[in-house]
């Protein structure tokens, strides 16, 4: 069984690189093939074949993979797949666009159909900032690329959704069914030991841009003087680091072995945005850590309200603090969160998608 491994592009190591890792790990002889892709950021994949196209010329250039957007499907559709018995793509873009082999099984691993074609394309101009001039250019080629994205959605012979959001999506915009396999988490979270006892602080993760809405987080630390952490960088950290009161402190980037005592020793992790899955929820939960989530999307699939964390249901300050008061009347137990997120190990994952590489190529 020869097995090719597709995704988007690969210019920083994320959520949907980590899955890409994952299926690296069970395959190490399969190649991965992407339009564009920055070595230097994928220690994860040092030892793994990747293939690009023409425009990493251009993108080695630019260092910008977002601009090369609109020449991205023909790109990815040019990739030579023959002589490949299974291509598994990971896609949240334009990865299942691939032409597969006549002879070939095509799987997807779908992260969500583009969010920004289909669901939040004025987040998305707002969030890039692109010129006011320009936009209806870019909603022209918006509304070309969801044409293509529908057309490319017959080319796939099985989708697998990362939650039950991304399967409505898929049912609904492609009129396709799926099945839902979460996101893996790194078997490093789970062996973390569980803290005796945790520190005051709460701790939030992620890249700072817009839709994240790590504002309502600085303004409810504010107003109750609360000890917030926040890790990552992003577009938007000069805006925040502005709304911050005393009690709230940046970390900016934390490496992959620091991130095990962050969220173990945290209080609780804050997940105030809506993510189609989100990986940090389900890390927090593994180190034993419980969550206060805006209860939408994927943390639906992975949070238990009342027992591994509390869900919110507005994206407003009001509605987080009240969250914040039900969480301090709850007493967490550290082991029953992570037994919970046990069942979304890397190694349930891998034991998963093997079975259902398998019995496709069977099958096929």
């Amino acid at each position: 069984m020869r097995i090719a491994i597709v995704a988007d592009w690969l210019p920083v190591y994320g959520g949907a690189e980590h899955v890409i890792s994952e299926f690296h790990h069970l395959w190490p002889d399969a190649p991965i093939f992407t339009t564009v892709a920055c070595r230097s950021r994928l220690s994860a994949l040092k030892d793994a074949e990747i293939n690009t196209g023409p425009l990493q010329k251009i993108y080695s250039l630019i260092k910008n993979h977002r601009i090369l957007l609109p020449l991205m499907p023909r790109a990815i559709e040019n990739i030579d797949l023959r002589g490949y018995d299974v291509i598994l793509s990971s896609s949240h873009a334009i990865g299942k666009g691939i032409v597969p082999p006549s002879s070939a099984v095509h799987i997807c691993y779908c992260h969500t159909p583009m969010r920004y074609a289909w669901e939040m394309e004025e987040e998305y101009l707002s969030d890039f900032r692109v010129p006011k001039k320009i936009r209806k250019i870019i909603r022209k080629k918006l509304s070309s690329i969801r044409r293509w994205d529908l057309t490319t959605s017959k080319r796939v012979d099985m989708f697998i959704a990362n939650s039950s959001t991304t399967q409505e999506r898929i049912s609904r915009i492609y009129n396709r069914e799926s099945i839902v396999l979460l996101p893996p988490v790194d078997i490093r979270f789970f062996d973390h030991s569980l803290p005796t006892k945790r520190d005051d602080y709460m701790l939030a993760i992620g890249r700072m841009v817009p839709y994240k809405r790590f504002d309502l987080l600085i303004n409810a630390a504010n107003e109750r003087g609360l000890k917030l952490l926040i890790a990552g960088k992003g577009q938007e950290e000069s805006r925040l680091k502005k709304l911050a009161g005393p009690t709230v402190k940046f970390l900016g980037f934390v490496p992959d072995d620091k991130l095990s005592d962050l969220y173990s020793n945290a209080a609780a992790v804050i997940f105030p945005q809506l993510e189609d899955a989100g990986v940090v929820p389900l890390e927090a939960q593994a180190c034993g850590t419980p969550v206060i989530a805006y209860g939408k999307g994927g943390v639906l699939d992975t949070v238990k309200d009342g027992q591994t964390g509390v869900l919110f249901q507005e994206q407003t300050t009001s509605s987080l603090l009240d969250a914040i008061d039900r969480f301090n009347s709850i007493k967490f137990d550290s082991e029953v969160i992570r037994n919970h997120a046990k069942q979304f190990s890397s190694e349930a994952f891998k034991n998963k998608i093997e079975e259902i590489i398998n019995e496709c190529n069977k099958e096929n």
